[in-house]
């Protein structure tokens, strides 16, 4: 063995590899998107590794692979879950040959995300067993398990890692690297893979007979345990475990759940033999309604009862200040941080140079305050600083949100904004609709060439598979004009002047028009190496009108009643472009 001080998703992605892995694929999402970028980058895999259009075609490959005999994993955030929740359902009946381990993290606090949805509740509803873990070490531990329980049940098994575990760093004991050896073969058996209803009514039996052992198996592997040192206990999960360890009192018992289905006769056993239990666990209260059904008279505190919060992330002060009010602690045992006063506020925005920028100015521009501005999931979201961004939901919603704004008779302008990654991930669909159902809108699909919120990951739009192999660019043009679409037009949003000009175009037409905004992710463009110059401000010219600061580019600053470009600045040119007295010029080099 060796140790290791890793981040967790590292440490997850190296207990893959522990495990003869023969099948990667997910769709990038924080805090998930690690695990596929470092198996992805692995000298000489002995196993396929993909990044996938959305989730759900990840998991329908990943669930193809294990039923071919292989050992697959499948990553994904837990709002990617909502996409894949179709497949993931009926995977349950039909199960799997080889193991299927399916990563959904979940983000408590939402630091990334949309929601803070527990994947927990998923693995109950398809009744598939889930994983919890409460650190980096075991998080890695876990892997290998799941793997074993997914071929022991022939089921696929959830694993949910949170943020504080998946980007958290520790010392991970890690095991040797297994070549996957396995040949995959798919054996024809309709009665299993065929769900029609003659076919779902059997499997669905079987799944439901297979739970009792599910349940004891989990607790014999020691994933579910307990130790008991007085009457009163606290039962705790996930990265709520560990904090709770830290600030236990030795005469209070203590039952740790990392993994489900929880064992009810076996959790009751445990509830009966104390006064009062104390019930920790992050979002949902799937361990507290386990406890209270075999509770019986013995009071339980938790989120239910109002001792515990339902939403946010838990912290060693808020489980402290949980284990305090519930009077398992008598006092506070964590000095209080104050945080510094009068801080600047450092909300995240766009890069200096983001071409998203320059399309948000010009679409303001084109169609003024008063027009509707649907947008996406992407590092665009950040447009809402920029009063561009009106409604965000989910991945792809820009497009049907605007197609159905467009419809209600609302008569101002809809103007959408979706990221290329985004609009192959769940955008076409959508811009069929809007086609065939003859809405009036506009769509801008600002297009970087790259998955840029997420870190960077190549998609079919890049030209390069996960493993950097060449693969053809798919047309963006090429697919908004098979959908329907008329007008749809390319333009580089660098060059503000055409810009305006298609966007004032697309303004006078009806039905829907589609401008694609094309130009390299800023950062994508410096690792390649990619050099256009600073650009400076001749301070004697400069009048100070503030045009080029209110654009927003953070390498823009304002002194002395001048304009300045900082050492932030890539070059892009568009406040040279935006200046009206011509006092910004590229910087003559030394």
């Amino acid at each position: 063995m060796e140790r290791h001080y890793l981040l967790g998703n590292e440490a997850i992605a190296h207990a893959c590899l522990e495990s003869g892995i023969d099948f990667a694929s997910g769709y990038p999402g924080t805090p998930s998107s690690e695990v596929v970028d470092v198996l992805r980058v692995q000298k000489d895999p002995t196993y396929h590794v993909e990044w996938s259009v959305n989730e759900k075609v990840a998991l329908e490959n990943a669930l193809a692979a294990a039923w071919c005999g292989l050992r697959s994993i499948c990553t994904m955030k837990h709002v990617g879950l909502n996409v894949a929740a179709d497949p993931l359902m009926t995977s349950a009946y039909t199960g799997v040959t080889g193991g299927l381990v399916i990563m959904s993290a979940d983000d408590p606090f939402a630091h990334s995300s949309q929601n803070e949805q527990d994947t927990r509740c998923y693995a109950h509803f398809a009744r598939l067993p889930c994983l919890d873990p409460s650190g980096v070490q075991e998080a890695h531990d876990m892997i290998r398990a799941a793997f074993e329980i997914s071929e022991e049940f022939r089921l696929p098994v959830l694993f949910r890692p949170t943020t504080r575990v998946c980007h958290s760093k520790g010392d991970v004991e890690l095991g040797a690297i297994v070549p996957g050896t396995r040949k995959g073969e798919f054996h024809k058996d309709p009665r299993q893979y065929v769900v029609i209803p003659a076919h779902t009514r059997l499997l669905h039996k079987k799944l439901n007979e297979k739970q009792p052992i599910l349940k004891k198996r989990l607790v014999e592997r020691g994933l579910n345990h307990f130790t008991i040192k007085g009457k009163t206990a606290v039962i705790a999960s996930g990265i709520g475990a560990s904090y709770v360890q830290e600030l236990l009192p030795p005469d209070v018992s203590f039952m740790k759940i990392g993994a489900y289905p929880v064992d009810e006769e076996w959790l009751g056993v445990f509830a009966q033999k104390h006064e009062k239990i104390l019930v920790i666990e992050e979002l949902a209260p799937v361990v507290e309604e386990a406890v209270r059904q075999v509770a019986g008279c013995v009071p339980v505190f938790g989120k239910i009862n109002g001792y515990a919060p339902y939403e946010g992330e838990l912290s060693p002060a808020v489980v402290a200040a949980i284990m305090v009010k519930a009077g398992f602690l008598p006092e506070n045992p964590l000095v209080s941080m104050e945080p510094v006063q009068n801080l600047p506020l450092r909300p995240p925005i766009l890069c200096a140079g983001c071409h998203h920028r320059a399309a948000f100015y010009a679409m303001k521009r084109v169609f003024r305050e008063s027009a509707i501005y649907p947008s996406d999931i992407g590092c665009y979201t950040l447009g809402l600083q920029l009063g561009a961004v009106d409604t965000t939901i989910c991945m792809g919603a820009s497009i049907t949100v605007g197609s159905g704004i467009a419809h209600s008779g609302d008569p101002r302008d809809v103007v959408c904004t979706i990221g290329d990654s985004t609009f192959l991930h769940t955008g076409i669909q959508g811009l069929m609709n809007a086609v065939y159902n003859g809405a009036n809108m506009t769509i801008v699909i600002l297009d970087n060439r790259i998955t840029a919120m997420t870190g960077h990951q190549p998609n079919p739009n890049t030209g390069v598979t996960a493993t950097g192999a060449e693969s053809p660019a798919i047309s963006l043009d090429a697919i908004c004009r098979s959908c329907g679409v008329t007008f749809v037009e390319t333009v580089d949003p660098y060059d503000l002047t055409e810009m305006l000009r298609v966007l004032e175009e697309a303004k006078k037409k009806k039905g829907v028009r589609v401008i694609i905004a094309k130009q390299m992710c800023v950062i994508a463009a410096r690792r390649a190496g990619v050099k256009r110059g600073r650009y400076a401000v001749n301070l004697e010219l400069c009048t100070g009108c503030g045009t080029c600061v209110k654009f927003g580019c953070p390498a823009i600053e304002f002194a002395d009643e001048k304009a300045r470009i900082n050492e932030l600045c890539s070059g892009c040119a568009v406040c040279a472009r935006l200046c009206p007295v011509g006092a910004i010029s590229r910087e003559a080099k030394k």
